[in-house]
């Protein structure tokens, strides 16, 4: 019985200390999270002005050609897949790279027919296990990601669209709508078909040197990388809320086991006692 009351004891101080760890875990990614979503709603501006500068171009040039801009037949697809370098989040990880791979098994028969990019280890070993080949990673990430810590592979992707490699890019990536809520999406990203004629209000007028053709070859890999960089912000802010929401959950969850594990204890301590009591009369009773 005391080997047993012992084993429970040692129970109960192993779920105290991972209850403390839990909610370390939980505060700082609750810290993390408001400067994560700081800077996702910082960058929508800068990315919805690009779109309205590139839109009026559009909208005021006829006849303006630019690889990004127009639809071609689907041969080769590319995906630019945002996941996270480390697990304790939830199904953050699990639900995107779940969605990717159901559509690239609906969409493709074998690997000729599309490309993988990926941010993140988590998604980097996934596609490893599974053979997938990926043409550009980067991992490592910073909690406050720049658009230098993502130019490579954000470049990549946009480059490999603008000279012919696939013919579409999508991006995958968990879109953030509260810190308990996060939804995985796939996203076209290019073509940028929707951009002639989307400029929202008045047309700007602005003038351009040397000619608007050439603005647009400058703008357009900007414009896309740019919400790429969007698309990362996004996913560091729904991965900071993943990762508060568990460990909330794992911390509750250690304090109902330390409940349960807490009478079982003195149960088991009361038996021992009452046993001890037991044997303690009736050995007085023998001597009697």
């Amino acid at each position: 019985m005391a080997k047993g009351i012992r084993e429970i004891k040692r129970q109960i101080k192993s779920k105290q200390n991972m209850k403390q760890i839990t909610k370390a875990m939980e505060m700082v990614a609750a810290s993390k999270l408001k400067r994560a979503q700081n800077s996702a709603e910082a960058a929508r501006p800068y990315a919805d002005k690009i779109k309205d500068v590139v839109a009026s171009i559009a909208a005021g040039t006829k006849g303006v050609k630019h690889p990004m801009l127009q639809s071609r037949e689907i041969k080769r697809t590319g995906y630019l897949v945002i996941t996270s370098d480390r697990g304790l989040a939830g199904g953050y990880n699990a639900n995107v790279l779940r969605k990717v791979l159901n559509t690239i098994r609906e969409r493709h028969q074998s690997t000729s027919e599309y490309a993988v990019f990926v941010i993140g280890r988590k998604g980097r070993d996934f596609f490893r296990k599974r053979n997938i080949p990926i043409v550009e990673e980067v991992t490592g990430l910073p909690d406050s990601p720049s658009f230098a810590d993502i130019r490579s592979v954000a470049s990549a992707a946009v480059r490999n669209f603008e000279n012919g490699s696939y013919d579409e890019l999508y991006l995958v990536y968990n879109r953030f709508n509260n810190a308990i809520s996060q939804t995985p999406v796939e996203k076209r990203l290019l073509p940028l078909d929707d951009l002639q004629g989307s400029s929202t209000g008045a047309v700007a007028n602005y003038e351009y040197e040397p000619s608007p053709e050439g603005v647009l070859e400058v703008l357009l890999p900007k414009y896309a990388e740019t919400l790429i960089y969007s698309a990362v912000l996004e996913g560091k802010a729904s991965e900071f809320g993943a990762r508060m929401t568990a460990m909330g959950s794992a911390t509750k969850n250690a304090t109902k086991l330390i409940s349960s594990l807490t009478i079982v204890y003195n149960r088991a301590r009361q038996a021992a006692i009452t046993q001890e009591i037991t044997e303690i009369v009736a050995g007085a009773n023998s001597q009697s």
